[in-house]
């Protein structure tokens, strides 16, 4: 949100009346402002012709009026989200989230959570782990309205360019393992330990953001039913750090199949969602906690089913309905691909599937694009992390807000691809 409101401010100034709900709406129309030469009439929409010398293409002069007086649409504090990927922490950088460049990027922006195209089985151990089980799930950050002043009590960490150095390095390692198992789909193990935990949440605690994990739902039953032994080693675990964080269960649980060979139809997944809300309730601590989900791909005939299922047996237990949005497949993108009005178009048509199964079985449920990005499979280098991806961004930010999607999780804050915000310096990618 404080992207948008500097490029507001810096294109044309708004009244301190200005709802903040209407920046988003305003963001594309202001790129567009600031590519023409307006002339001092408001209001004039007419296309004029502009003189040219011989032997040069005629040009045609936009008029753009935009109208600030009155929002389209007051959109959520919460509407700019992040995720963060799970691969912090294999490759180590999740002790460097709690460096000032790290709380300093962190802080104005909001949600959590891990790619959609990999999973990562999280199996939480209270000690340091002595060996690791499989891989799933997800974390997310939400703007929380805690004052930036409470970073008097977080300790920022100072570390050495050597340091950085040697991280870069080991980051860059790890990069080759992940692409590995993305392409074969075979995922190694990953454990969160207490220790991690605690350094996640203080990232988001001292950055002035609100954490909402997601649970790993691959750890099944032979009756295939959710086993939440382990997750509920976790949630008591929160509680008795007073955490405040929210929930989730699983990440593209379409792909399951993929992944372990095993599916869950919709309306098993509704029932662990019963199951874990059950589980929030037995905790004072998240007895009011709220829980977010089912977090599904792309809503495409098999992906609608399985929401329709969930829907019919959970929709009344989460608070927000979640799904994820890649653009383009990030083997193949190409420059020209960030151009096509069709791409652009997609996200529309995805938004229309949702809201009619949401519209039938819950109306006025919240809906959240809980992952998005320009390309899937982790992006493309100087692509999708470069200012060409830009304008989907812009798209995205414009289409969801005009039709009241209530958040808006960004894929990704720092992670092993290329659809990233910041860089291994935590500098803003352009």
């Amino acid at each position: 949100s404080e992207l948008i409101r500097g490029f507001l401010l810096s294109g044309m100034p708004c009244p301190s009346s200005c709802p903040p709900g209407l920046l988003a709406l305003m963001a594309p129309g202001l790129a567009l402002m600031a590519t023409f030469s307006l002339p001092s009439q408001a209001g004039d929409r007419r296309a004029l012709p502009v003189e040219k010398p011989p032997g040069v293409k005629g040009r045609t002069l936009i008029l753009l009026d935009v109208n600030t007086k009155s929002p389209v649409r007051i959109i959520s504090e919460n509407f700019l989200s992040l995720q963060l990927d799970p691969s912090i922490i294999h490759d180590g950088w999740l002790d460097f989230l709690s460096s000032r460049e790290g709380y300093c990027h962190g802080t104005g922006t909001a949600p959590l959570a891990p790619p959609p195209h990999r999973t990562l089985q999280q199996v939480f151990l209270n000690e340091e782990p002595s060996c690791c089980p499989s891989k799933n799930e997800q974390t997310n950050i939400v703007r929380s309205d805690i004052a930036l002043d409470k970073q008097k009590g977080c300790k920022i960490a100072q570390h050495p360019d050597i340091m950085l150095e040697l991280q870069r390095e080991k980051a860059a390692q790890m990069h080759l393992v992940l692409l590995k198992e993305q392409f074969s789909n075979t995922y190694s193990n990953l454990t969160l330990t207490a220790r991690s935990l605690d350094k996640l949440y203080n990232f988001a605690d001292c950055s002035g953001l609100h954490l909402i994990f997601a649970l790993n739902a691959l750890r099944r039953n032979p009756n295939n039913s959710w086993n939440s032994s382990n997750a509920l080693s976790l949630l008591k675990y929160s509680a008795s750090k007073k955490y405040n964080i929210s929930w989730e269960l699983g990440n593209e649980p379409n792909n399951y199949r993929t992944l372990i060979g095993r599916s869950v139809n919709g309306s098993q997944l509704g029932k662990d969602y019963v199951q874990l809300r059950s589980l929030l309730q037995l905790i004072r601590t998240y007895s009011r906690a709220n829980l977010y989900g089912p977090n599904i791909g792309r809503p495409r005939k098999n992906v609608i089913a399985l929401l329709e299922g969930f829907m019919k047996v959970a929709g009344s237990t989460v608070d927000a309905v979640t799904w994820q949005h890649y653009y383009i497949d990030g083997r193949v993108a190409k420059v020209t691909d960030f151009l096509k009005t069709r791409l652009l178009d997609t996200l529309s048509d995805q938004i229309r599937k949702i809201q009619k199964v949401l519209n039938t079985y819950t109306p006025g449920k919240k809906i959240w694009l809980e992952g998005v990005g320009t390309t899937s499979a982790g992006g493309m280098n100087n692509l999708s992390d470069s200012y060409a991806a830009g304008f989907l961004w812009l798209n995205t930010l414009g289409l969801l807000a005009s039709q009241g999607i209530d958040v808006v999780v960004r894929h990704s804050f720092l992670d092993h691809g290329h659809n990233h915000l910041v860089d291994q310096n935590f500098n803003p990618l352009p």
